[in-house]
């Protein structure tokens, strides 16, 4: 079996075992043992040194993608079923799908208590002095974000490495999760688990940018992305939300408080505030986004094999 051929039949599998089950419970996802094997290489390699915080990276993070790769032989029907189950677990679109509409559940049903607690589950700043627009606001911005993180990264490095890519990412953006900080914790040990994050999202983000304005309105989402994207801090959170803003003609960003502190963020999209109905609206973007890539991915599969 082709490399083409399996990713092709791969994809369309693992996102319609996303769409059924969504993610594994907590005690059997694979990832909630890898943040104990992280949390052990930090205990025994931590201080504020970036190199110490590099090669805990690596031993973090290689085994798993160098056992990966041991195991599954080029175009065999075992690196099939594999590349199927890796994906399926690195996705995360029906989850995020469950967590944002649970924000907009309690919006609809004017419950801003309940609000406020669902969508801080899926973004860092805090919530809890959050008005009605600024839970919408919030819970915009993570949909079009977390599309990127969640599923288009994912299906990019696939597509670019097979298994061991897509594991690879999926640990680093772990690790990203977990050390990436500019704390006094982890300024310097997270540096290299934040630096690789973003270089492997370098190109995935700006294809999802990309998509985003193909799929909404594209004038308003390419001059976004033009103009707003460079002042954001992130360097791929910034052309995702920003494209996806005026994808959607919705005015994000704007001033939020994290871990107590007020922080002025600059403004993204053009058009009105966000509402509850728009976090669908969001979500729609995503499907759409993923519905174009996996037509790609399989076309393209096929006509390679």
């Amino acid at each position: 079996m082709s490399v083409s051929l399996l990713i092709a039949l791969a994809v369309p599998c693992a996102l319609w075992l996303d769409r059924l089950y969504g993610e594994l419970p907590n005690r059997w996802h694979p990832l909630v043992a890898f943040g104990r094997w992280a949390n052990a290489c930090e205990r025994r390699l931590y201080g504020p040194r970036r190199w110490r915080g590099l090669l805990a990276w690596g031993l973090a993070v290689l085994p798993p993608v160098w056992l990966v790769h041991g195991l599954l032989p080029h175009g065999s029907l075992l690196a099939l079923a594999g590349g199927i189950a890796l994906l399926y677990l690195a996705l995360g679109a029906r989850s995020l799908e469950q967590h944002a509409r649970a924000v907009a559940a309690a919006l609809a049903a004017d419950d801003l208590d309940a609000a406020r607690r669902a969508v801080g589950c899926i973004v860092s700043r805090d919530t809890a002095a959050l008005d009605a627009r600024g839970v919408a606001l919030a819970a915009v911005e993570s949909v079009l974000e977390n599309g990127a993180d969640a599923i288009f990264g994912a299906l990019f490095w696939f597509v670019a490495g097979g298994p061991a890519a897509v594991v690879l990412y999926r640990l680093a953006n772990t690790l990203d999760a977990m050390w990436g900080y500019r704390n006094a914790r982890y300024a310097e040990f997270g540096w290299a688990a934040a630096r690789i994050d973003d270089l492997l999202n370098f190109i995935p983000a700006r294809l999802t940018a990309a998509s985003y304005a193909l799929l909404g309105d594209r004038p308003r989402a390419w001059r976004c992305w033009r103009t707003q994207a460079p002042h954001w801090k992130s360097p791929n959170a910034g052309p995702v939300m920003a494209s996806g803003a005026g994808a959607l003609g919705l005015a994000l960003g704007g001033g939020a408080v994290y871990h107590g502190r007020w922080q002025e963020r600059p403004p993204l999209g053009e058009g009105r505030a966000p509402a509850a109905a728009d976090i669908e609206r969001a979500l729609a973007l995503v499907r759409r986004t993923t519905l174009l890539w996996a037509a790609v991915i399989v076309l393209g599969g096929f006509a390679l094999a």
